[in-house]
């Protein structure tokens, strides 16, 4: 492995972050390749600030707050620190369903198989499916149909 100069990678992150910040991106990954063995993969991802929107449309589906409320495990409060957290991969708007008024993939208490889609995330104009990276039940449901979400956000809780 050829060694490369660690200040210039420096340099070529703060640059994407500052073309992150100047391009209102939430997201950028690159690869920079120095050679046949030797390359630096880099992924800046700046954090979406919580509006007001998102809560008053998550009060107004009672059905989803039930989901969301019901208790997490002992002593974990943050449902993305909780062993069966299953997290947004990617950026986009989330829904629980295949299409809107159909049946949800799946809610709380239900039964899923590794590998079984549990929710769609839409990510320019893509419906991407969201398998259940292990087998369980469904604890929780963190998150509201048609919300957006980032990456690494908790999604729903598989015991």
């Amino acid at each position: 492995m050829t060694k490369h100069n660690h200040e210039a990678d420096v340099a070529f992150i703060q640059a994407l972050a500052e073309l992150l910040n100047k391009n209102e991106l939430t997201e950028l990954a690159v690869k920079r390749e120095y050679g046949e063995d030797d390359s630096l993969e880099v992924r800046v991802v700046k954090q979406a600030t919580m509006v007001a929107a998102p809560q008053m449309a998550y009060a107004a589906a009672p059905a989803q707050v039930a989901q969301a409320v019901l208790p997490a495990a002992p002593g974990v409060s943050d449902p993305a620190q909780h062993p069966g957290a299953v997290t947004s991969p990617m950026v986009g708007t989330v829904y629980l369903a295949a299409e809107p008024g159909a049946t949800p993939f799946v809610t709380v208490g239900s039964q899923v198989a590794e590998g079984q889609t549990v929710l769609i995330i839409e990510a320019m104009k893509t419906m991407n499916h969201i398998p259940a990276p292990r087998a369980g039940t469904v604890k929780r449901i963190v998150i509201e149909d048609g919300s957006p979400v980032e990456y690494g956000a908790p999604l729903m809780i598989i015991e």
